[in-house]
């Protein structure tokens, strides 16, 4: 058996978000589903799952994560017609939270540099 190339993985995983990104708001009529973003995918070594991170807006985001679970066989298939590979894995979706921490982070640091600038106003 032939060894993988380094780094094919990430570049399976990265094509799989790239085609769910098109696909979801194509294919995938359930309405708690709302605007998704695919932003990132991560997939097991032997191909069998792979892990797909989203936000979603406009939509209660738990609904949507459960919508997107019922879709996960037909999005699945959806892909093997896309890749052509022998194993396409099954998509676990997770939520992404990194982009609400980071907005989060980014108001805490606007407080704290509000406080500062007061500060140095005042020390005049």
């Amino acid at each position: 058996m032939k060894a993988a190339k380094p780094g094919r993985a990430g570049r399976v995983a990265d094509q799989i978000a790239r085609d769910l990104a098109e696909i979801i708001p194509q294919e995938v009529r359930d309405p708690r589903v709302g605007l998704v973003t695919i932003t990132g995918c991560e997939i097991t070594p032997d191909y069998a799952h792979a892990t797909v991170y989203f936000t979603a807006l406009g939509c209660d985001e738990q609904q949507c994560l459960e919508g997107l679970k019922a879709a996960a066989g037909m999005l699945r298939n959806q892909i093997f017609r896309k890749l052509r590979i022998h194993t396409v894995p099954t998509l676990h979706f997770v939520l992404d939270t990194s982009v609400q921490r980071g907005f989060a982070m980014d108001q805490v640091i606007d407080r704290a540099m509000r406080v500062t600038r007061a500060g140095e106003k005042d020390g005049e």
